[in-house]
């Protein structure tokens, strides 16, 4: 079937004329200002140059086409003009196409490609140039100690990067393009050695079905059709837009995939446990490390439970120990408590989302109005309690310091649907509520990966890893989830 299909494909033709007049009809050349040609005569013979003005570096492209011209004061023989001008691209990067549609895709690609007038191949170069940014530290995952660059929108840089951190001859980076119209570069990355076969080949079978016109959202469109995530909130595969967490995962076994114009890179496969981790936890000692996870699961735990269980205790106070039975409130408002709960939950989504959309300058100053005048007054108006503020707040604390923030969102929908519950049926809903949710955890399966490994199905070393931060001498073997082919991180 490929060969047909190959055959379907409109050959490059000898003649320049008739391969212009294709780039006219199918690519727009003449239309679009920035896709052009230049036209140059090496020894008597027309060549034809191709390009995207923007994703070219013409710093390269303007010697390769001084080379070409000099050519007619040094060299006589025209019959071997094609093998001259080969010889003269003065680049490491040079490779002959036969084929008008992958010419176009290398074009579109922002690399040029040189047609020779008698000959029936093209010649691409790849000089292309993507705008975009340097590499820093991201916002969403900052370290104390540690590296301060990290991923960018250029797919190349960022293969460089991990390149940079891991110089085996293992590590392969398998490129494709994705999207009937975006034609996006797409590329999986994994140890040759160490990931496992079966799940490189499973990855790149689902990207090489993604049937779509184009990636506008990247990664994001990718991981739907990886992993037909549906309706379910939590995330199965994780982002991370530093480069040193993504080579420590690939020397673990796992698979990532990179998609151009994201600045994140994903993580395969994944359970619930790798997305409560955090580079700082790995820049300090074990001891330190294994203390920072400890407050963050109990912030973790906090951003689900904290505000449940003390409504629970505010329909049900005989629940409450006499040590502690001074909580709950101490006056009855016209709005319910439940009422409450959501407005003040729903008024702190109110304000992440305006501080997304406000202007740096403005943020603090609106974090300010929004903290000491609107909390403030609603609780003097009687619209919410006291302790209706404090505990939402401490909830709101542990979602943001939630590592991963699709998990921390996810959490937020568990913790409303909680509310419900108890709303519903009291103590009883915050025991069956939890119940259901932690059965719907365990029956999710990502790449065929349980989500609650290590703790279903049960591993005691795994599970010992991650509550401590085991030092680095210490972990000498590859998580098993990932089924790796040599299991030991260090040699006998």
């Amino acid at each position: 079937m490929s060969e047909k299909k190959a055959e379907q494909k409109t050959k490059i033709s000898s003649k320049l004329s008739v391969n212009e007049n294709y780039f006219k009809n199918h690519v727009g050349l003449n239309q679009s200002f920035d896709l052009g040609v230049r036209k140059i005569y090496v020894l008597g013979v027309e060549v034809n140059m191709y390009y995207v003005t923007g994703l070219c570096d013409t710093s390269f492209l303007i010697p390769i086409l001084k080379e070409l011209v000099e050519i007619n004061d040094f060299e006589f023989e025209r019959m071997k003009v094609n093998e001259i001008i080969e010889n003269r691209l003065a680049h490491q990067q040079v490779q002959k196409l036969k084929t008008m549609d992958e010419a176009v895709d290398q074009v579109l690609s922002g690399l040029v490609v040189f047609m020779i007038e008698g000959f029936d191949y093209g010649i691409v170069v790849d000089v292309r140039s993507y705008p975009g940014r340097n590499p820093e530290e991201p916002d969403t995952e900052k370290v104390v100690r540690g590296s301060r660059d990290g991923f960018v929108e250029n797919i190349i840089v960022n293969t460089a990067l991990m390149r940079r951190r891991i110089r085996d001859e293992g590590l392969r980076f398998s490129m494709m393009k994705i999207g009937e119209r975006s034609k996006t570069d797409v590329c999986l990355c994994y140890i040759e050695d160490v990931a496992d076969p079966d799940m490189v080949e499973v990855v790149k079978k689902e990207l090489e079905t993604i049937k779509i016109d184009g990636l506008t959202m990247s990664d994001k469109t990718v991981e739907e059709f990886l992993v037909k995530q549906g309706y379910n909130p939590f995330p199965l595969v994780r982002y991370t837009e530093r480069a040193d967490v993504a080579a420590n995962h690939l020397l673990e076994g796992h698979v990532l995939i990179i998609v151009d114009t994201s600045p994140s890179v994903i993580i395969t496969p994944t359970t619930y446990f790798h997305h409560v981790q955090h580079a700082e936890e790995y820049r300090q000692a074990p001891a330190v490390g294994t203390f920072l996870r400890w407050v963050r699961f109990l912030g973790i735990i906090g951003s689900i439970f904290i505000v449940p269980l003390w409504f629970a205790y505010v329909l049900e106070p005989s629940l409450l120990p006499e040590a502690i039975d001074y909580i709950g409130p101490n006056e009855k408002k016209n709005i319910p408590i439940v009422v409450q709960l959501f407005l003040a939950d729903l008024g702190i989504e109110f304000l992440r989302m305006a501080a997304i959309h406000t202007p740096t300058a403005l943020s603090v100053a609106m974090g300010l109005i929004a903290a000491a005048l609107i909390g403030q007054i609603a609780i003097d108006v009687g619209l919410f309690v006291p302790e209706v503020i404090l505990y939402v707040a401490i909830a709101a604390i542990g979602t943001f310091a939630t590592p991963s923030y699709e998990l921390s969102i996810a959490n937020k929908m568990v913790r409303l649907v909680l509310l419900v519950a108890v709303a519903l049926f009291h103590a009883e809903g915050l025991v069956v509520g939890t119940t259901l949710i932690f059965l719907y955890l365990a029956s999710i399966r990502s790449l065929n990966t349980p989500y609650l490994w290590p703790f279903l199905p049960f591993n005691a070393k795994a599970l010992w890893q991650v509550f401590i931060r085991t030092s680095v001498p210490g972990a000498k073997v590859r998580p098993s989830i990932v089924h790796p082919q040599n299991i030991r991180k260090q040699p006998r």
